[in-house]
């Protein structure tokens, strides 16, 4: 995520310019979700995207674009909705599009930011998360509208600040409190998320973003290692919900930072403002990265209880 924007990007080497945005990006997104009055202020305006009339196949030369993507062949076909992280579309998204095609998932890429004029969260994140959430929901809409989508068979995939838009997408109440009906999706995958943000600077007031009433199955993956979003912010609510009867589930990976899939942004350091003086790394794992996603589409298929494929 990215650092305040005191700091001009233009005086620094490149190879600092994308851990400074991402930490004032995290920054941003939590005071954002503490004071969403003050930011609904200053956010332009946040019209509805709009989607994509056809879909593609992918190959090679596929951009990475907001877009759907379908696999060969009629469907009709399980669908996953991908939602970015703070830095916005960046290189792991097109890991996780790659991998649903292959497993036979028509994909959603949405873009949440760049039509609303910002790419990322600098300097200010250009959607609240409800705003987010009312992305995810109209891209499951608009999936089906298209014959070749099972429409039973929706989920969603999202990166830090797309996870913790899936963690409210997956809460009735947040969802009534920002006029959306229930949720069309029949799961969730939540990667290396914040499910608290504690007080920091001058707020005061702590945030929760897993809400105690989820009731959408969801299942969240987080690194030991991330001292960035930590998460045990997260576990001891992770088991609360557990023991009321709450449909989720969750890993750690022992040895894995935050962004572990984010192959560009390996071995960035900085020291978040937040983080109380500790110096904050990604480091890209490959072999957790494909175990995540073993994890996420293991899930996604007994939770939407699709058919093994031959």
């Amino acid at each position: 995520m990215r650092r305040p924007t005191q700091i001009t990007l233009h005086t620094m080497h490149a190879k600092y310019a994308g851990p400074i945005l991402w930490c004032a990006a995290l920054l941003l997104v939590m005071v954002s979700a503490c004071v969403p009055a003050v930011h609904a202020q200053q956010r332009p305006a946040q019209p509805d995207l709009s989607f994509p009339k056809e879909a593609k196949e992918l190959g090679f030369f596929s951009s990475l674009e907001m877009g759907i993507w379908k696999p060969k062949g009629q469907g009709p076909f399980p669908a996953l909705i991908i939602v970015h992280s703070c830095a916005g579309l960046r290189q792991q998204i097109s890991y996780w599009r790659k991998e649903a095609v292959r497993r036979g998932y028509v994909v959603f890429v949405i873009d949440s930011f760049s039509p609303r004029g910002s790419s990322t969260c600098n300097p200010l994140p250009p959607v609240p998360q409800a705003r987010g959430v009312k992305d995810v929901f109209g891209a499951a809409e608009h999936l089906k509208t298209f014959p070749f989508v099972n429409k039973s068979q929706i989920a969603m995939l999202g990166l830090s600040w797309g996870a913790m838009v899936g963690l409210r997408s997956a809460s009735p109440g947040f969802l009534a409190q920002v006029g959306l009906p229930e949720s069309p999706l029949g799961a969730v995958v939540s990667l290396y998320p914040a499910c608290y943000i504690p007080p920091f600077g001058t707020i005061t007031t702590g945030t929760e973003i897993l809400h105690p009433d989820l009731a959408t199955p969801t299942l969240v993956l987080m690194g030991g290692q991330d001292n960035e979003l930590p998460p045990q912010e997260c576990i001891g609510r992770l088991e609360a919900l557990k023991a009321r009867g709450a449909p989720v589930e969750w890993h750690v990976f022992p040895n894995a930072t935050h962004c572990w899939d984010c192959s560009d942004q390996h071995n960035q350091r900085w020291n978040p403002p937040w983080a109380g003086g500790r110096s904050v790394v990604y480091i890209y794992d490959s072999k957790v990265t494909d175990e995540s996603a073993e994890r996420a589409f293991g899930f996604l298929a007994q939770r939407m209880k699709l058919e093994p494929k031959n």
